[in-house]
């Protein structure tokens, strides 16, 4: 199977950068916000995400990380934060790829059971291949790819990260 490079390491971190400008600038008006990334690569794009807005802003930023069977989401959606945690509050759903949106939709529904601020989502690659209504606030990047290809991101350990189509 061939590896398509779709985004280098360079263009992610320029990617990070760029959403986490969007982010303060989306949300300057506030103290504090929550940065809740879908586990596992979410997670650590939310992570990357928090990084670089911490060197740019004065929020106060609380990083969430939100676990969700993505074979049966209608499961039980965890948090590594408390409801209270988060309420009244800026939030940023993150994840690495919005596929068809079944995660994300999801995701949303679970944070809509408490009162918040705002409300914005945060994808590095937008796939196009949407079954249901949400899109993405802050993306990398739009591909328009067959629904047998596949997108996969790589967040490596010694900072060679990369996102590729199979």
């Amino acid at each position: 199977m061939s590896k398509n490079i779709i985004l280098s390491n360079q263009e992610i971190e320029h990617t990070i950068k760029r959403i986490a400008y969007q982010i303060y600038e989306t949300f300057v008006d506030e103290e504090e916000i929550v940065i809740a990334g879908i586990a596992a690569n979410g997670f650590t794009f939310a992570k990357k995400i928090t990084e670089a807005l911490a060197k740019i802003s004065t929020l106060k930023i609380s990083l969430c990380e939100v676990q969700i069977n993505k074979l049966n989401p209608e499961s039980v959606v965890n948090t590594s934060l408390t409801k209270e945690q988060y309420t009244n509050k800026g939030l940023v759903l993150v994840d690495d790829v919005l596929n068809s949106g079944t995660t994300l939709i999801y995701a949303v529904r679970h944070f809509l059971d408490v009162p918040l601020k705002k409300f914005k989502t945060a994808v590095l690659v937008d796939r196009n291949h949407k079954k249901y209504p949400v899109k993405a606030d802050f993306k990398g990047i739009s591909l328009s790819t067959s629904s047998l290809e596949h997108v996969q991101v790589v967040f490596d350990e010694n900072g060679d990260n990369y996102a590729y189509l199979s």
